[in-house]
């Protein structure tokens, strides 16, 4: 039933599309933080631009938007079990709702780079998996001071994890034919297009670093 696919795609984009850095930097600092520093619309910029409350709450709720998505899509799997594929649909939810944080039909399409997102959908599809790329990323974070350098590299884990470690009992029925490997690759591809800039930087060696002691 391909209007099932198509509506819970559509929901998780739109879900992605609610740029809640833009919402929050223009509440609590009366700018949007795509003014200011980098231009990305990301917790990372509005933890630089507005501070740490702003993008702490920035961080989780563009998290929450990945998990809202999943749900949605789980919900809709348990009702329509017998005519669609589960693994799918909540593969194209976890896709979509990245592609709408970083493409966002209510802010002119300019979102940021998904990476907040990513997370959240990781840690509900695969919690354990999410974990350990959480903390590679937060320990890279904190040994270069470079966020973009544990984002991606948290984002290609992710897919050489999933060939090695068996998906946990709540995740089992994702892995369908090596088709959760392929989910994997594509939103490690997505991260890492997104930050296809920094990426210039890391090899120039003149990727911004976060300045702990100057963040409100």
């Amino acid at each position: 039933m391909i209007v099932v696919y198509i509506i819970v795609t559509v929901l998780a984009y739109l879900i992605g599309s609610i740029s809640f850095s833009v919402i929050i930097s223009k509440k609590m600092a009366g700018f949007d933080v795509r003014e200011k520093g980098s231009g990305n619309a990301g917790s990372t910029n509005v933890l630089r631009t507005v501070g740490k409350k702003a993008g702490a709450l920035t961080l989780l709720c563009d998290a929450l938007k990945g998990v809202v998505a999943i749900l949605v899509a789980y919900v809709a799997g348990l009702i329509f079990n017998e005519i669609i594929d589960n693994a799918l649909l909540v593969q194209l939810a976890g896709i979509a709702v990245i592609v709408g944080h970083t493409f966002p039909v209510f802010f002119k399409f300019k979102g940021g780079k998904g990476v907040a997102t990513a997370l959240g959908v990781l840690l509900i599809t695969n919690w354990n998996i999410g974990l350990i790329c959480l903390v590679f990323a937060l320990v890279l974070i904190v040994l270069t001071r470079m966020v973009s350098l544990g984002s991606i590299a948290a984002a290609i884990l992710f897919p050489v994890l999933l060939i090695f470690m068996p998906p946990t009992q709540e995740s089992a029925y994702l892995v369908k034919e090596g088709s959760y490997i392929i989910y994997g690759i594509i939103l490690a591809i997505i991260v890492v297009y997104n930050h296809r800039t920094n990426v210039k930087r890391l090899l120039n060696g003149t990727e911004n670093k976060l300045d702990f002691k100057k963040i409100k």
